[in-house]
């Protein structure tokens, strides 16, 4: 669960691979600052590296992104960073309210998220709301649970074969039954962004992504009393999800077992996350998977090593394989080992620059776990006024 008095502080800082980020201090500066430290060294030699990112320095102010999106309403639309920024949610449809906690009927998020029509659906109460069975939710919405404090329980969020979603300030627990998780992206669905949710305690995955799902981004959320934390890619069968991007940042894997996440086939951009006290692994790369791990902190319990490397066959292919980890600034404390593996040719590095041209970035620091800890997951924020989209 966030703190509910935790607000990500203004200021934007852009990462862009080919020119070194620009430091700005805004007039009214967070508390937040760096604390001096020396740059970590990229894992990769020099021939393999794209232009690096610069440290900031120690007397900056923390930058972090999306602080302007709770202006109005709809300022999220369009605003996630990585692979799901072209989500724009229920941008050009009406607001819809929800008026009751019930599972279905009228007012319900039920009946809002069946809709075919594009919808901005928010919330008029807060409480539970115990679903009996998944909840599909069809293309161009955004439930948003900004101003209220609203929880799912018993089963959850399924996003099937549907495009521009939008997920924004919810919780979700205590979901029950075989292959029930939190949210479920699949099969073939696309622009999707899940914000500021607190996710714990499903009996299956808390976020999965396959079966041909992409450009999906997943920012500022927490992860809690969870095993099977976060699945990208369904099995080795399934050679459909090389296709797959996600962007994972600025969350918090707060004590979870593993798959934080585990990949097969797909591209992943991790960045700014602040993962502790795993129980197997961190971040698991299975066959043919592309990992890029940047400026993330990762805080060993009793088990040392964060990144894991699982061989598999994929169904078309005569040979095992596996994934590949590329580290650039993570910060590993508290004896943490990486765990990762030489590089084989440059012919399979994956770097974010191919895909989107910036990104807000931050060194590793006990600021930035601060942050992480306090200000992940929902949030305690006023009601937003909708600003009516100009025709």
């Amino acid at each position: 669960m966030g703190n509910s008095q935790g607000r990500y502080p203004p200021g934007h800082r852009k990462f862009r691979p080919h020119h070194p980020p620009p430091f700005t201090t805004d007039p009214s500066p967070p508390p937040y600052l760096y604390p001096t430290q020396p740059p970590l060294a990229p894992s990769r030699p020099p021939s393999q590296q794209h232009q690096p990112y610069q440290m900031a320095n120690p007397h900056t102010p923390l930058s972090l992104p999306y602080s302007n999106v709770d202006c109005s309403l709809r300022a999220l639309a369009g605003q996630a960073e990585g692979f799901g920024r072209l989500a724009i949610g229920g941008l050009q449809g009406p607001v819809y309210h929800v008026t009751t906690l019930s599972d279905d009927g009228p007012g319900s998020l039920r009946e809002a998220c069946r809709k075919k029509e594009p919808l901005w659906i928010v919330f008029e109460i807060s409480g539970t709301i115990h679903l009996s069975s998944y909840l599909s939710v069809s293309s161009y919405k955004t439930i948003d649970g900004r101003g209220q404090r609203i929880k799912l329980t018993g089963k959850g969020l399924r996003l099937k074969e549907c495009e521009h979603v939008i997920i924004c300030n919810l919780e979700f627990e205590g979901g029950r039954g075989h292959d029930v998780d939190g949210i479920q992206i699949k099969p073939n669905s696309k622009h999707i962004w899940i914000d500021r949710c607190s996710l714990r305690d499903y009996d299956d995955g808390l976020i999965d992504i396959t079966r041909g799902s992409t450009d999906i981004t997943i920012s500022r959320c927490h992860f809690s009393q969870h095993d099977k934390t976060m699945l990208i890619g369904a099995d080795p069968s399934h050679t459909d999800d090389r296709c797959i991007r996600v962007t994972i940042h600025h969350c918090f894997f707060d004590g979870t077992r593993q798959r934080h996440p585990r990949v097969r086939f797909g591209k992943v951009h991790l960045y700014n996350n602040y993962t502790r006290n795993w129980g197997i692994y961190a971040v698991c790369a299975s066959v043919e998977s592309k990992i890029f791990s940047q400026c993330n902190i990762y805080e060993a319990g009793q088990k040392k090593v964060a990144f894991m490397h699982y061989t598999e066959k994929a169904a078309d292919k005569d040979e095992t394989a596996t994934g590949i980890i590329i580290s650039e600034g993570d910060l590993f404390v508290n004896d943490t080992q990486p765990g990762l593996k030489p590089l084989l040719s440059e012919e399979s590095l994956f770097h974010p620059s191919e895909h989107y041209p910036t990104w807000t970035v931050e060194p590793p620091s006990d600021s930035l776990k601060h942050i992480l800890r306090h200000c992940t997951g929902w949030q305690s924020l006023a009601c937003i006024p909708d600003n009516p989209v100009a025709s």
